[in-house]
């Protein structure tokens, strides 16, 4: 499958209230992958979600990941995200079989994300590039990076950090397959503005 496109990333704050319905607004306007991401420990929650994510993603025929969570990615079917303290993906790999869509974080770092290739990544994702709210101390990224990343590595290119419809556009034009976006996304003051914002980040690749 091609990964190419916008790559949302939920934040249980900023979705507060309003969780199904800015995630099923983004659906429609075309997501390629999903990223459930939810640090809390209330298990129960996160299985009821992420189901719930898994139905809606099938029904938009968009592919759901599970960030930094194996196990509960296996359980409903789903993809997974790992960072670079999750351990290496081998056993993730094992786990979730041959098929499933398993990324890396590589920061700013091209030796992680050869790393990740040869571990078996679908993806490999680097960040941040720009000011981000979700991540603020995580060292900057650069279009330098891109440049070599998209010259040495066959994989998917994920980046994140700070990614608006304002500044996307370079990111695109200079290899990125994949934009991860949060608060430039989910940020927005009703659902048919996110609608909206996805058709334009997607947009971004077809210019």
């Amino acid at each position: 499958m091609k990964l190419r496109g916008l790559y949302a990333i939920t934040d249980s704050q900023l979705l507060a209230g309003k969780f199904l319905q800015y995630v099923e607004a983004a659906l429609e306007g075309g997501v390629t992958l999903l990223q459930y991401r939810d640090k809390s420990t209330d298990e129960a929650r996160r299985l009821r979600e992420a189901e719930a994510l898994h139905t809606l993603c099938e029904r938009y025929k968009t592919r759901l990941i599970i960030n930094d969570d194996a196990e509960l990615a296996a359980r409903i079917g789903a993809g997974v995200h790992l960072g670079q303290t999750d351990g290496p993906l081998t056993p993730a790999r094992a786990l979730l079989g041959r098929t499933a869509i398993i990324g890396s974080t590589c920061h700013a770092q091209l030796s992680l994300a050869e790393q990740a290739a040869k571990e078996g990544a679908s993806y490999v994702a680097f960040g941040r590039f720009f000011n981000s709210n979700t991540k603020p101390g995580a060292p900057s990224a650069s279009l330098e990076l891109l440049d070599q990343a998209r010259a040495s590595l066959h994989l998917p290119i994920c980046v994140i950090g700070g990614i608006t419809l304002e500044n996307a556009a370079p990111l695109v034009a200079h290899g990125a397959d994949l934009l991860a976006v949060v608060h430039g996304l989910f940020g927005a003051e009703n659902a048919q503005e996110v609608t909206r914002r996805a058709r334009a980040f997607n947009a971004l690749f077809n210019s």
